[in-house]
């Protein structure tokens, strides 16, 4: 058996050289082996912003899609799913959350998001390997960033302060193979040093020798025309500080580079001050950790969060980040919807992404924009475009059933009747 296991490991690891995934990238599984099923008579949302298919059917073999369409024949001894008055969309994907421990993957995958790009955290690679032998349809898919490169050691980063400095932590941080190398550049309003453009180029330019990408933690205008010039590969916040100009643009377009706007990272900052609807929402309660609800609801919390400074600005500041998000997409550069849950009090992982999508519709995005920003533009950013993000033939079978329709109201992607990741139903909490 140990011998048979390690064939197994040996083959899936070949199989994701040939593909081009990090070989620490989960494989789909399957109901059973050759089990074939068929979706029949949904509204089908492919993620590529294409209209909707009507009376649809999705067919699914071996965890993968065989074929979707209008006109799709359903295989003979497929077991036939009735979606008659339901939508199915792709699995969700978070191009930019933390996880901290494992137990938050089942939140984000019975929630919807198949796919989480966790940027940052000092417990990741292990809970990589966690995800990557747990049994198929207990979690999303995982792809992390391992420590972030900042100019001051706090939780989930190291401290690089000169170019050499960066450069060894760089060759340090890949022995564990991230799925991407991030840089924070912020100086939190002024409270702590900003890293400097010679140290933030360093870690971009060894990351690239070494085949990494990069991301970057960017809050004002200057610092992230700054990451694009040293050649960053994902813009992984929203630009806060003022409006983006054409320069911007043109640096995000000569490189093709993915941007978050993480607008409910914002919204956690300052939102607690008074108890925020969303707490009622019984999708959120569904979910919800009990003792993070009694922590931003707690009078000491919300006292504190009315007084702060920095929560004042960034709410100050959403305006600014809901123009930029709107001015960027209408340019044609590619939205990855991102929150930063998990990353701080009050993120809640799973129902941020959809509060998220939310938001991304007040900034003027048409729910259909919202939807390929979490489907198809998320998995430009995590590098997955091959295997997540549309519901196309060959991709992994992750995909969202749902009781109505999101380009009615948004919001009905909380309306989830059921979750799929590799064709295997996803297990509700109990």
């Amino acid at each position: 058996m140990k011998a048979i296991r390690s064939a197994v490991l040996a083959f899936a690891v070949l199989a994701c050289l040939v593909v081009g995934l990090p070989a620490t990238a989960q494989s789909p599984a399957s109901a059973s082996p050759g089990s074939t099923q068929a979706w029949v008579g949904a509204r089908i949302i492919d993620g590529t912003g294409r209209p909707p298919i009507e009376n649809g059917t999705l067919v699914v073999r071996d965890g993968r899609i065989e074929a979707v369409g209008a006109k799709v024949k359903v295989p003979a001894g497929a077991t036939r799913i009735d979606a008659t008055g339901k939508t199915i969309i792709p699995g969700l994907i978070n191009a930019h959350g933390h996880v901290n421990n494992f137990d938050q993957l089942s939140v984000y995958l019975r929630d919807g998001i198949t796919t989480v790009f966790s940027l940052g955290g000092d417990k990741e690679f292990d809970l990589r390997k966690q995800a990557g032998s747990a049994p198929g349809g207990t979690v999303p898919h995982l792809y992390v960033a391992g420590q972030i490169q900042d100019s001051t050691a706090i939780p989930g980063a190291v401290a690089v302060q000169t170019p050499e400095e960066a450069r060894q932590s760089v060759d340090k941080l890949i022995l564990n193979k991230p799925d991407i190398v991030k840089v924070r550049v912020d100086d939190f309003r002024g409270a702590r040093p900003k890293m400097p453009p010679d140290v933030y180029g360093a870690v971009i330019a060894e990351a690239h020798k070494n085949g990494y990408r990069t991301a970057a933690h960017v809050v004002y205008l200057d610092d992230a025309k700054g990451v694009l010039k040293a050649g960053v590969d994902y813009i992984a916040h929203s630009v806060r500080d003022r409006d983006v100009d054409d320069e911007f643009i043109a640096l995000m377009k000569k490189r093709n580079v993915a941007y978050s706007p993480t607008l409910t990272r914002e919204v956690a900052v300052f939102t607690y001050a008074e108890p925020p609807d969303f707490l009622k929402d019984p999708f959120f309660l569904k979910e919800a950790d009990p003792a993070e609800i009694a922590k931003v609801t707690s009078p000491k919390y919300q006292e504190t969060v009315r007084h702060d400074a920095g929560a004042q600005w960034y709410k100050n500041q959403l305006p600014t980040a809901m123009r930029n998000l709107k001015k960027l997409s209408d340019a044609g550069i590619d939205i990855a919807m991102g929150t930063d849950s998990g990353g701080g009090p009050g993120r809640f992982q799973g129902f941020f992404e959809h509060l998220e999508l939310e938001y991304e519709t007040k900034a003027g995005l048409t729910p259909m924009q919202a939807l390929v920003s979490a489907t198809s533009g998320a998995a430009k950013a995590v590098n997955i475009s091959k295997q997540a993000g549309t519901l196309e033939k060959g991709k992994w079978a992750d995909f969202v059933v749902l009781h109505a329709n999101p380009l009615d109201d948004i919001k009905n992607t909380r309306a989830i009747d059921s979750v799929w990741i590799g064709g295997v139903r996803v297990a509700e909490k109990k």
